[in-house]
């Protein structure tokens, strides 16, 4: 049973920094694309992120690029994403969650129970 726990998330004022990290059990890690997806408050689950099997190709919202960073460590079963130059609009649950495939078809199969962040002004 594939299992993904989130954990990094928190309160930070706006202009600062977070990472999220997400720890994975029940598969072969390294055979996946991994993917980073938030919900605010009233709106629609959206992408924020993804990463291929090796790393080696990576993926942004455009709300997102430039400020955020997706990355795996395949050795720990884990995919990250820094945040930083955080604003008010990234106040959202955030969720990693597993790819059908080793590249980044944005077709995810399991999530983790994702992890709240809240930007304050």
């Amino acid at each position: 049973q594939v299992q993904l726990l989130e954990s990094g998330g928190g309160l930070v004022q706006a202009g600062g920094s977070l990472r999220l990290s997400c720890a994975a059990s029940g598969l072969t890690f390294s055979n996946y694309a991994m993917g980073w997806l938030r919900q605010a408050p009233g709106k629609e689950r959206e992408f924020v992120a993804a990463i291929s099997w090796t790393g080696g190709s990576t993926f942004y919202a455009d709300s997102v690029k430039g400020r955020f960073t997706i990355s795996r460590d395949n050795d720990k079963n884990t995919v990250f994403l820094q945040m930083n130059s955080l604003k008010r609009e990234d106040t959202a649950v955030y969720y990693c969650a597993v790819d059908r495939t080793p590249v980044v078809t944005h077709e995810y199969t399991d999530w983790g129970q994702g992890t709240q962040v809240t930007v304050g002004s």
